[in-house]
């Protein structure tokens, strides 16, 4: 985990203290604010148009669409755009060894358990697998960082910026704050962090739709009537969703995007429960239990997005039945960036498809196995047969 986590430089796993108030601070105000959010707005737009386009095709020809494939190709495309620019050459090699790290994150490992052992580092290969995935993706972005400074352009909008340039300008002007190191840790974590969990949240809110027919059809309806007559996805008519919105809430609910939430340290000795909790103790919270936990939820186990209709639950922390992307100073400093995502590909796909299940599948035979790993991935891929709707006139997303 040492490894992986890049010794505590990065954002998800630096100890508490000044350099991790630092990393915060860029991520919160230069990174991930909400301007900066919505100054990629068109890369979104763009490539959910391409995805549009993709189902069409294969709509065209009834051939069967594998989400998981078209989810991952989606938000892999607009995170690469987004943090490195579309200059990328060959990010599928990049993304492909980011996965590796992740899986091996989230894997067993005993010289995780015991650190100082010179025999478990011997026997673990997944030390080894670590170290070469981790040099592997450093030296990807050295060339990405020298073709940067090559083509560096200075009179830019630095709103527009993606960004690995904002941090390489981070990096000129707060000489010795936060070193070129710790510009690629930080560019892993992002790309990391945007491109792992938000295909999986896409596919179980589809499956969680495909198995619930009237939900299904209250959400396209909501959409196709507040989008009739339109000529493109705005991402301002967003906020009008209000049905969708609550079919967002329900599968992060069931299905938050990270099981275990970033593990905390215990700062001083207390006692929970008749437990006696040391100081230094790991402390992992469990994201996913208490989302279902019948003590807050009722019918904990059904999709019903209505529970949330008069609700004031909401997932930004301050609720702590419903902690999908965490709490306090450990809240995940992304969420805006996967939300707005998220938002506008299921609206896409509500608006332009019908979807159907093989013939040979029955709403209640869908597989919803778990697979628990750093982010909650759906077992077997949802794979549906999407209908293009008679009525409609294609929405360019671009526009």
């Amino acid at each position: 985990m040492s490894i992986i986590g890049a010794g505590g430089k990065g954002i998800a796993f630096s100890s508490y203290g000044e350099y991790w108030r630092y990393v915060r601070k860029i991520c919160v105000v230069e990174l991930l604010s909400n301007k900066r959010v919505l100054s990629f707005r068109s890369i979104r737009e763009e490539e959910v148009n391409k995805l549009v386009q993709n189902i069409s095709s294969s709509a065209s020809c009834n051939q069967l669409i594998n989400l998981k494939e078209a989810f991952t190709m989606l938000v892999n495309d607009i995170t690469v755009r987004t943090v490195i620019g579309s200059k990328c050459k060959d990010p599928h090699v990049f993304l492909k060894e980011l996965d590796k790290m992740v899986e091996l994150a989230a894997g067993f490992s005993l010289v995780d358990l015991y650190p100082s052992s010179r025999l478990a580092r011997l026997i673990s290969r997944g030390l080894d697998d670590a170290k070469k995935c981790h040099e592997t993706v450093s030296r990807f972005l050295d060339g990405i960082i020298e073709e940067k400074r090559e083509r560096k352009d200075t009179g830019g909008d630095v709103i527009s910026e993606d960004l690995l340039s904002v941090l390489l300008r981070i990096e000129e002007e707060d000489t010795g704050q936060i070193p070129i190191n710790s510009v690629k840790i930080l560019i892993m974590d992002m790309i990391g962090g945007g491109s792992e969990p938000s295909p999986s949240t896409l596919e179980w809110a589809m499956s969680e739709l495909i198995r619930n027919h009237r939900v299904m059809r209250k959400a396209q309806s909501e959409v196709r009537e507040l989008l009739r007559g339109c000529t493109k996805i705005s991402e301002s008519d967003l906020v009008k969703l209000k049905y969708m919105h609550l079919v967002i809430k329900e599968t992060l609910r069931l299905h938050p995007p990270f099981p275990l939430l970033v593990p905390r340290q215990c700062r001083e000795t207390c006692r929970i429960l008749d437990y006696d909790i040391p100081k230094g103790t790991t402390v992992l919270v469990n994201a996913w239990a208490i989302g279902r936990d019948p003590n807050y939820w009722e019918d904990p186990e059904e999709f019903k997005p209505e529970r949330f209709t008069n609700s004031s639950v909401d997932f930004k922390g301050s609720d702590f039945q419903f902690l999908p992307f965490g709490y306090g100073r450990r809240m995940c400093p992304g969420m805006s960036f996967g939300l707005a995502n998220l938002e506008l590909a299921l609206a896409a796909l509500l608006y332009h498809f019908d979807w159907k299940l093989p013939s040979n599948v029955k709403p209640e035979d869908v597989d919803m196995t778990e697979v628990f790993g750093i982010s909650l991935r759906k077992k077997t891929p949802l794979c549906l047969h999407a209908v293009r709707r008679e009525s409609d006139a294609f929405i360019d997303c671009s526009g």
